[in-house]
């Protein structure tokens, strides 16, 4: 038993937003933008209207319409996010709800890789369908990073760079050996957790750093979620290392590929279309270097979407297909690395 693709949507938000538009709130150009990402322009979703869940949802109705499946076939749930509509409960059930899906109550499971997330999410769905626990997996990847980035100089190494959006896919079994999931492959190092990372609000109390770093009170008994302090010097948006992160994607983005294919007993040559996590365009275009493979063999999209996270392979490859460039009997190649550091790759026989 495999696991194959039976359908496939994304969506993304009406709003573009060009790098022209953050010249006129911090101190940017579209040439510097451009020369270190790759974007050039990135979707915003509407605020208050629209949400992470909202925009999975829409995703995963275009990806039930697509595998001719209804919401109520759906027998399992799985959303990868790392900016999730609330605290808790996780966007799954929220999702769930929004789609008026909870006839059948099937179970929905959040997932907090970040960039990796479509890929761990993959490979969950895989062991469940290849069990035969579950027959039709919906997996979501969504963001919307719109609502909790510092749109200021102090933070335009990071706010430049994401963008809105959501990706579905609908995963069912098959028994046809020449389709489907060959294998996933998936690594993390907390080493660096904090170098790429979303610190603040949280329930740490101060344990990576000085107490007073943060405003913390010295006391054992209970904690404080979210300081003045914190909240007085802006420590409430994420921060990124970005030197750092780009030396270990490029390091770690080749591995995890060759690592997926020698367990399969394949070889580059034998990659049809690879795409990447679209996380800087640099980084691809490195790996694809790297790889020795050529433009056609690449799909990129960040140039007009920027960094979706975990939405970012869910939304190329439907794009790839769309634009025919998926085709049966493609070997298709997914890789992402990011925040944790978590890392990983997938091979799929279209």
């Amino acid at each position: 038993m495999r696991t194959k693709i039976a359908g496939m949507g994304y969506y993304v938000p009406e709003r573009i937003v060009s790098n022209k538009e953050f010249e006129s709130i911090m101190d940017t150009s579209d040439e510097w933008i451009q020369e270190r990402t790759g974007i050039k322009e990135r979707r915003f979703g509407k605020a208050h209207l629209e949400t992470t869940t909202t925009l999975g949802a829409r995703a995963a109705e275009a990806a039930m319409s697509d595998a001719g499946v209804e919401k109520n076939d759906i027998d399992f749930i799985i959303f990868a996010t790392l900016s999730p509509d609330y605290y808790f409960p996780g966007c799954g059930v929220l999702m769930q709800r929004e789609l008026k899906m909870t006839k059948n109550e099937a179970g929905a499971l959040d997932i907090r890789n970040q960039c990796s997330g479509f890929i761990y999410g993959l490979s969950i769905a895989d062991q469940f369908i290849k069990t035969g626990q579950y027959k039709n997996i919906l997996l979501v990847g969504a963001e919307m990073h719109s609502m909790g980035l510092d749109f200021s100089t102090r933070g335009r190494n990071v706010s430049v760079i994401f963008g809105d959006g959501a990706g579905a896919v609908i995963l069912q079994p098959t028994d046809d050996d020449s389709e489907g999931v060959v294998n996933t492959v998936l690594h993390s190092d907390g080493t660096y957790a904090e170098e790429l990372a979303f610190i603040n609000p949280g329930c740490h109390g101060g344990y990576h750093s000085n107490k007073e770093q943060y405003g913390y009170p010295d006391t054992d008994f209970g904690g404080v979620f979210l300081t003045q302090k914190m909240w007085d010097d802006q420590m409430i948006f994420p921060n990124m290392n970005g030197q750092l992160v780009f030396k270990m994607a490029i390091q770690k983005f080749p591995e995890v590929i060759i690592s997926g294919l020698n367990k399969a007993g394949l070889n580059v040559s034998d990659i049809n279309m690879l795409i990447p996590h679209q996380a800087n365009l640099r980084i691809s275009q490195f790996v694809q270097h790297k790889l020795g493979l050529r433009d056609d063999q690449v799909w990129n999209n960040i140039q007009r979407y920027g960094n979706t996270t975990a939405a970012t392979i869910p939304i190329a490859m439907c794009e790839a297909r769309d634009a025919g460039k998926i085709n049966k009997g493609d070997l298709v190649c997914i890789a992402a690395f990011g925040s944790g550091f978590t890392w990983g790759s997938a091979l799929i026989r279209w």
